[in-house]
């Protein structure tokens, strides 16, 4: 059964619209656990733009379930993640002027700082992942610097416009699931999936889990965060690969 990461930092962009206390993205987590979540992702940023160090701490005391802290490599935030210890870091690529993180980490390009930061995490017991293009170089990559999983950026599919483009999208996924299974790596996707586009890529063989945030958060808008989260957890479950 593929396992759904609930992304919770946009419960904390709304709180931080108006710098007060509410919504509570740690209350948000608990709901999100009690609608079928396997696994609470949480985005520390370097400039505290939503989810904050006290709701990190929270969060640690708190979610029974997966805990999976999104991360830079920064050495800042490096040191919280080592103190922290959640049960996965996935490093993730973080530019300021990003509205959200978009495509995947340049492994290869920074193999050095990103070895040093997976060891350092790993030396802790934390399972490290990062959060990647479908591209073979950077998947092996990913595994050479000791990376346990990937999750392998789904925006391609998301935002592709024409059959073509949606068609090579998904090429594209399915060969980065069999570069991280050939390097044993465990294979989780994320970026873009919603209630409309999700049963696709749900049915590709090879996906342990899926993390989604934006847009179980707006549906909780309308519906709670534990109906959203059970909506989409249901949404997986019959999409789910079909066993040959």
């Amino acid at each position: 059964m593929v396992h759904l990461g609930v992304n919770i930092d946009h419960v904390a962009t709304v709180r931080q619209a108006r710098r007060t206390d509410e919504p509570d993205p740690v209350w948000a987590a608990a709901e999100a656990e009690l609608g079928g979540a396997d696994g609470i992702t949480f985005h520390l940023r370097e400039d505290r733009r939503h989810i904050c160090d006290r709701d990190a701490r929270l969060l640690k005391e708190t979610v029974a379930t997966k805990l999976n802290m999104e991360m830079a490599i920064a050495k800042e935030i490096v040191d919280i993640a080592c103190d922290l210890q959640p049960d996965q870091c996935s490093l993730v690529p973080e530019r300021r002027e990003e509205l959200t993180t978009e495509g995947g980490l340049d492994v290869v390009r920074h193999r050095r700082d990103v070895g040093a930061a997976v060891d350092r995490l790993r030396e802790r017991g934390i399972v490290v992942s990062a959060f990647i293009e479908p591209i073979a170089e950077q998947i092996r990559a990913a595994a050479e610097v000791g990376c346990a999983a990937v999750e392998l950026w789904t925006g391609g599919y998301a935002h592709a416009r024409t059959p073509d483009e949606v068609a090579a999208s998904l090429e594209a996924l399915r060969g980065g699931i069999s570069v991280g299974q050939e390097c044993g790596l465990v294979v989780h996707g994320g970026h873009g999936l919603t209630y409309r586009n999700v049963s696709t890529v749900a049915t590709m063989a090879g996906f342990a889990e899926f993390n989604i945030g934006h847009s179980i958060v707006s549906r909780a808008v309308f519906t709670g965060m534990r109906a959203a989260v059970a909506e989409m957890k249901s949404l997986l479950e019959r999409y789910q690969p079909q066993e040959s």
